[in-house]
């Protein structure tokens, strides 16, 4: 729980030192600019928000690693709720209002996780986790969107070390598969998750690994 609040703080600082001009830049979600991720981010934290105050007393149905799916649908399918984010982030106009938007709603989020019993089970998705666990699965989101940032806006800090090291842990539990240690955690994270494609030789190295590779988180 204490890394998904040090992954969050990462990345809202980073969003933080935006310049405007930086939010019309690409990132790295296919398709998004840099608007469309911080956009992303607010729904995200409103999803932390709610969560987190979705209580049930039922045992839990999923954990860190179960609370993800590997989606089928492939990059650039229509994808209702991406399209009403590009279309939510281009209605602020100003960067100031989104910046000004996510560094509530995030802020607030990051609040209510420091806040929340560890071993409080609450309701997402028509799933059950602990906070715990809802929380570290976070973990890989905030990874991931830190480094979908800083492939936009390359001069930002990048994600912590700690940071990167458990989400990497996390995707290869859903993948079923590790990635070899010759790929660093970044690479790790980028090839594993599509986000740049494997070349011939690192096809290679990553051997029969390489089938369960890339995934689409969802």
């Amino acid at each position: 729980m204490d890394l998904f609040s040090r992954t969050w703080a990462d990345l809202l600082a980073a969003v933080g030192d935006l310049s405007d001009e930086d939010f019309a830049r690409p990132s790295g979600c296919a398709g998004w600019l840099v608007r469309d991720l911080v956009c992303h981010l607010v729904v995200d934290a409103q999803d932390v928000l709610i969560t987190l105050v979705t209580p049930e007393d039922v045992p839990p149905t999923r954990d860190a690693v179960t609370y993800w799916t590997i989606d089928d649908h492939r990059p650039g399918e229509d994808d209702p709720l991406a399209a009403l984010t590009v279309r939510l982030a281009a209605a602020y106009e100003d960067p100031a209002l989104l910046r000004f938007h996510l560094d509530d709603v995030g802020s607030a989020a990051g609040r209510a996780a420091r806040l929340a019993d560890p071993a409080l089970r609450v309701g997402t998705r028509d799933e059950v986790l602990t906070a715990r666990d809802y929380l570290d699965a976070y973990v890989l989101e905030w990874t991931l969107h830190h480094l979908d940032l800083i492939a936009g806006v390359p001069d930002l800090p990048g994600p912590s070390a700690e940071g990167l090291g458990r989400a990497r842990e996390l995707l290869e539990a859903v993948a079923g598969a590790p990635v070899p240690a010759a790929f660093c955690d970044t690479d790790a994270l980028l090839l594993g998750t599509g986000r740049r494609p494997l070349d011939d030789a690192e096809r290679v190295v990553l051997g029969e690994v390489a089938d369960h590779y890339p995934v689409r988180l969802g």
